[in-house]
């Protein structure tokens, strides 16, 4: 079985580290720390420009010699609030110092000095409704390809509400083959509420050789190489995923699986 299901290693600090060497893949990486108050987190970006999406809880932040002050609103992302989040370029520095406790994801992908540094959010971050009814999910757009926030990122989060559907229908974005396709590599970092709970995420190509359907438990991470990608929130737990993607070009365009193309052309 690829390994496409990471559990984080830790309670306190860095739990994910998601490099490309890691997933052996080229462009998307995903960190995520778990600070308590007073902690601190501090790292360089170096060829990479990532961004910081405070997940929950405060921090005050510096990155890029700048201070951006404190960041971070929601003690919880099943409040449904849009995140504060911050974009810091390649050759980078950044620290984090929680005001309170929190949890900070560090989505990189590669830089090429193109855009500066800026805060991204609250304002300007809308939820917005997708899909129709148990596909109905709601999206706070971060960094898609709509905002030119970035040289490299894409990144998204989504509120799937329990007994919904989400990323379907099935959809694939693994050919470099503009406008029709593009690949990007992606990452799905899953939160449940209740926590004790799992969602269900499957990941499969349209020959079958990647193939596989996991349990996610609250704070694991899917990785997708390839291949379709949808997923379920069991009746009784609401879903929250954080989407980074990155490929050879910022640009998102997919195409669904053969057996649900008859339900995109029903719904639009």
């Amino acid at each position: 079985m690829p390994d496409l299901l990471r559990k984080p290693f830790g309670t306190r600090g860095k739990v994910h580290n998601i490099t490309p060497q890691s997933a052996g893949w080229r462009y998307v990486g995903f960190d995520l720390w778990h600070l308590k108050s007073g902690d601190t987190a501090a790292e360089a970006t170096g060829d990479r420009e990532v961004i910081l999406v405070m997940v929950e809880g405060k921090a005050q932040i510096t990155g890029a010699d700048q201070d951006w002050g404190v960041l971070g609103e929601r003690r919880s992302v099943f409040e449904r609030t849009p995140p504060h989040c911050l974009y810091l370029p390649n050759g980078s520095d950044w620290k984090a110092t929680a005001e309170t406790d929190c949890v900070i994801a560090v989505c990189s992908a590669p830089g090429h000095g193109g855009h500066a540094p800026r805060r991204i959010g609250p304002d300007g971050i809308t939820l917005t409704p997708r899909g129709t009814g148990t596909n109905t999910r709601y999206i706070n757009n971060i960094a898609m390809e709509g905002e030119d926030y970035a040289d490299s990122l894409l990144v998204t989060e989504v509120f799937t509400p329990a007994g919904n559907w989400s990323s379907f229908p099935s959809h694939r974005h693994d050919e470099d083959d503009f406008p029709r396709i593009t690949y990007l590599e992606e990452t799905y970092y899953h939160r449940i509420d209740p926590a004790n709970g799992f969602s269900i995420q499957r990941v499969y190509t349209d020959d079958r050789q990647l193939d596989e359907t996991m349990a996610v438990s609250d704070g694991e991470v899917v990785c997708v190489p390839r291949g379709h990608h949808p997923c379920g929130a069991p009746y009784g737990f609401d879903l929250y995923y954080l989407n980074v993607m990155a490929g050879p070009r910022r640009n998102w365009r997919f195409v669904p699986a053969p057996e649900v193309e008859w339900i995109m052309e029903r719904d639009g």
